[in-house]
């Protein structure tokens, strides 16, 4: 086992959680009508099909550039 990819590793999965929640935080800032935690805790399907979308996005892009 070679040490330096399983700290590699470890690093590209912290940058991408870390990005995830940046891109949350930011459309969450940007749309401020919306509170995504009321409307999640409320069942909204729709709030939650559009964070994934956000997470799968950003996810997509984060292993793109890592490629």
């Amino acid at each position: 086992m070679q040490w330096s990819i399983v700290g590699l590793n470890i690093l590209y999965a912290t940058l991408g959680v870390v990005l995830m929640f940046a891109a949350y935080r930011i459309i969450d800032i940007l749309t401020p009508q919306v509170d995504f935690a009321e409307e999640l805790k409320k069942g909204n399907v729709a709030v939650g099909l559009f964070v994934a979308a956000i997470f799968i996005s950003v996810a997509i892009v984060v292993g793109g550039a890592l490629n």
